[in-house]
C-alpha cells in the first residue's frame, strides 16, 4: 500500500492532495460527492471542463473506503495510455487492458484487478462485454470489490450523436448485472435527442444530470465564405498561428493528404491523419503532435476523440461537418488551457451538396434522415448567421445567451441582403430550363442563364431564348451561391447525385416561388481569410505562450528552462509534456520562484506524488536560470 492510499477518502483532499488543486471547478464537487455517495450520473460537461476529475476522484475516494477497483469504459487506446499515465505521474494506482498489452501482461493486470490492488482499470467498450471480462466482474461484485463504471464519451452510445458506436449499446449490461454499483456517464456534446437516447440506451432514467454550461468564451468562433479553401487557410496560419499547434479537418483523406504536403512545402511542420494510413504511421503521427510544439495536425474526423492537448490554438475546417454536435466536439478541441483559441471554418454550396447528398443516399430510413437533415440544416443557418455565432450555437444546445464579443460577427457585423427575389428567379429559371430542355442542369449553367452569360452551353441548348435569361445580372455568382445553399439546405431545392448534381424543383419550391417564404442572407465578402485576432509577419519570431505573456525577461528565462527541462522528463517517461506539468503551472513556478519545497507545494498542479518526484529538480532548474 501507498503513502497515497493511506490519506484521507475526502474528495477536497484528494483533490489536493493528489491532482494539486485547491478548489473544484463548477459542477464538479457536487457531482463527485453525488457519485462517492453511489448515486448514478450523467455529465455534460464542455471539453476542458475537467470531466476527467469527476470520475477519478470519486475512484479514489470509493477504494479508500474499501469499495474495491473503479471500470472506466474509454474509446481509445491512446486516451487510455495517456490518461494511466497521468495517474501514475499523480501516484494513482491505474492500469488498462487493450490489445497493446501482451497476453502475459494482460493476465498480470487482471490478477491485480481481481485482488482490488489496482483503482482505476480502463478498458474498451468490447472487452468490457465479452464473456471473460464480465466473468471477472462477477467475481469482484460477489466481493463487494467492484467500485463504479464510468462511460467516458457516453454520446458514442446514441444513433443520434456524431460519433455512434455500436458496441456501446451492450454496456446495458452494467445496470442489469450489478445492481447498486454506481455509474457515471460523461459527455461533451449532446442535444436533447442524443441525451435522451443516452438515457435510455444506458438505463439512467434514475441518474441525476449534470448539465454545465456549454461555452467555451476564449474561443473565438469565424466562419469565412469558401474562396480558395487552401489559401485561406494558408494565410490565417501565417498571419495569425506561426509556430502554434492546430487541427486541421478535411472531409476526405486524399485532401487530407493534399493539405498536409501542401503546409509541408510552404515550412509549416503538419502530418496527415485518417483511417486509410497505415496504424504504426497513424500512432507516431499522433504521438508527435501531443509529444511536441508546434505540429498541425491534418485529419478526418477520425482523429480528435480523448485528445487532452491544452495548448491546441486553433481548430480549422475546410469542409463543413455533418452537424452542430460534431462541429462543437472537434472545435471544443482547441484551447483546453483556457487561453485564446481559434475555431476557424470555411464553407460553399459544395459542402450543402455533399452534406445533403450523403443523408439522402444513406441506407437509413426515413425518420433518421429526417433527424440528420435537421441537424445539417441547424449546421447551415450558424455558417449563414449574421447574429452572434456563440449565441446559436449555445441555444442549439438549449442555453440561453447574449453577444459575446468574440466571434466574426460581433467584432465586424457582416451586411445583410434580402435575396427573396433572386431564389424566385432562380427557381423559376430551373423550372423553365427544364420545361424547354425536358433535362435538369447544374448550379453553374443555371447561373450563367440567370445572369446573362452567352457561353457555349448557353448557345447550344438555346437557353439565351428563356424569359428568365439575362434577369439577375445584378447578382454576383458569390450571391447567387449563398441563395442556392440556402435553399438546399432548407429543403426548398434538390441536389441529384445520380445525374451529376443537377438542380430539381421540390414541393419546398412552391413556397419561394410564391413569395411565402423569405431568403434572408449575409452579403458575401471577398477576405481571403478570417481569422482575426493577432498580426504577425511570417518569419517574425513567434510570440511566448499566453500564459507566459505576463513574467518578466528573468521569469520567460525560468519558464523556458522549466519547459526545456520537463520535455526531457517526458521524454524519458515517454508521455506528452503536459501530463508531467501543464504550462500554467511552470509559469506559475517562473513567477513565484520558489525557494522550498514548502513554497512549491503551493503551486496548483502539484499534488504530493509530484512534489515527491520532481520538486528538488525543478527548484534546481529554477535557481540555475
Amino acid at each position: 500500500m501507498t503513502a497515497l492510499q493511506t490519506l484521507s477518502p475526502a474528495p477536497d483532499s484528494i483533490l489536493h492532495d493528489v491532482f494539486g488543486y485547491d478548489r473544484f471547478r463548477g459542477e464538479q464537487g457536487a457531482i463527485v460527492d453525488h457519485v462517492v455517495a453511489g448515486g448514478d450520473a450523467l455529465v455534460l460537461m464542455p471539453t476542458g471542463g475537467g470531466k476527467s476529475l469527476c470520475y477519478q476522484i470519486p475512484a479514489i475516494a470509493r477504494q479508500r473506503a474499501g469499495h474495491g477497483v473503479a471500470i472506466v469504459v474509454s474509446p481509445l487506446i491512446a486516451l487510455m495510455h495517456d490518461q494511466v499515465g497521468a495517474l501514475h505521474e499523480a501516484g494513482v494506482e491505474a492500469q488498462f487492458l487493450n490489445s497493446t498489452l501482451s497476453g502475459e501482461a494482460a493476465n498480470a493486470v487482471e490478477k491485480q484487478m481481481l485482488r482490488g490492488e489496482i483503482t482505476l482499470v480502463y478498458a474498451a467498450p468490447e472487452r468490457v462485454t465479452t464473456p471473460r471480462f464480465l466473468a471477472q466482474l462477477d467475481s469482484m461484485y460477489e466481493r463487494g470489490k467492484l467500485s463504479m463504471f464510468a462511460i467516458d464519451e457516453a454520446h458514442c452510445v446514441s444513433q443520434w450523436g456524431h460519433d455512434f458506436r455500436p458496441e456501446y449499446r451492450a454496456l446495458t449490461v452494467l445496470h442489469e448485472r450489478y445492481p447498486g454499483v454506481p455509474r457515471i456517464a460523461l459527455t461533451a456534446t449532446a442535444d436533447a435527442i442524443t441525451r435522451e437516447d443516452i438515457v435510455e440506451r444506458l438505463q439512467l432514467q434514475e441518474a441525476r444530470q449534470f448539465v454545465s454550461s456549454f461555452d467555451r468564451p476564449n474561443i473565438r468562433y469565424t466562419i469565412v465564405e469558401k474562396k480558395e479553401a487552401t489559401t485561406q487557410l494558408l494565410r490565417l496560419l501565417e498571419r495569425d498561428h506561426e509556430g502554434e499547434a492546430g487541427i486541421v479537418y478535411c472531409q476526405s483523406r486524399k485532401r487530407v493528404e493534399d493539405i498536409a504536403q501542401m503546409l509541408a512545402r510552404e515550412g509549416i511542420r503538419a502530418l496527415p491523419y485518417h483511417a486509410g494510413l497505415d496504424a504504426q504511421v497513424r500512432q507516431a503521427n499522433q504521438d508527435t503532435f501531443l509529444r511536441e510544439e508546434g505540429v498541425v495536425m491534418v485529419a478526418t474526423i477520425a482523429f480528435g476523440m480523448g485528445i487532452d492537448k491544452p495548448d491546441v490554438r486553433f481548430v480549422a475546417h475546410l469542409d463543413m461537418p455533418k452537424n452542430i454536435e460534431g462541429y462543437y466536439q472537434e472545435t471544443g478541441r482547441a484551447g483546453r488551457d483556457g487561453l485564446p483559441a481559434v475555431a476557424w471554418m470555411a464553407y460553399g454550396l459544395q459542402d450543402v451538396v455533399n452534406q445533403r447528398r450523403m443523408i439522402d443516399e444513406s441506407p437509413a430510413g426515413e425518420d433518421f434522415k429526417q433527424v440528420m437533415r435537421g441537424k445539417l440544416d441547424a449546421l447551415l443557418a450558424l455558417a449563414e448567421a449574421t447574429d452572434c455565432r456563440r449565441v446559436r450555437l449555445l441555444g442549439y444546445f438549449g442555453e440561453a445567451s447574449g453577444p459575446c464579443g468574440n466571434c466574426d460577427n460581433c467584432l465586424s457585423p457582416p451586411e445583410v441582403w434580402d435575396g427573396t427575389d433572386a431564389a424566385r428567379k432562380l427557381l423559376s429559371t430551373i423550372y423553365r430550363v427544364q420545361q424547354l430542355s425536358g433535362i435538369s442542369f447544374g448550379a453553374g449553367h443555371i447561373m450563367d442563364i440567370l445572369r446573362g452569360k452567352k457561353t457555349e452551353k448557353v448557345a447550344q441548348f438555346g437557353h439565351e431564348r428563356l424569359s428568365t435569361f439575362g434577369i439577375g445580372s445584378e447578382f454576383s455568382e458569390a450571391q447567387l451561391r449563398g441563395v442556392l445553399r440556402q435553399l438546399i439546405a432548407t429543403g426548398a431545392l434538390a441536389v441529384d447525385a445520380q445525374a451529376f448534381n443537377t438542380l430539381q424543383l421540390t414541393d419546398g419550391s412552391r413556397a419561394v416561388l410564391k413569395g411565402e417564404m423569405q431568403v434572408q442572407l449575409r452579403e458575401s465578402v471577398s477576405a481571403a481569410a478570417g481569422g482575426g485576432g493577432r498580426q504577425r509577419s511570417r518569419g517574425a519570431k513567434s510570440a511566448p505562450p499566453a500564459v507566459a505573456a505576463g513574467l518578466t525577461q528573468d521569469g520567460q528565462s525560468r519558464f523556458d528552462a522549466l519547459k526545456a527541462w520537463r520535455a526531457e522528463v517526458a521524454r524519458a517517461h515517454n508521455l506528452p509534456a503536459y501530463v508531467i506539468f501543464h504550462d500554467a503551472t511552470l509559469a506559475a513556478i517562473a513567477a513565484l520562484m520558489p525557494q522550498t519545497l514548502n513554497e512549491l507545494r503551493g503551486v496548483s498542479g502539484i499534488g504530493e506524488k509530484k512534489l515527491a518526484a520532481y520538486g528538488e529538480e525543478v527548484l534546481r532548474v529554477v535557481g540555475a536560470s
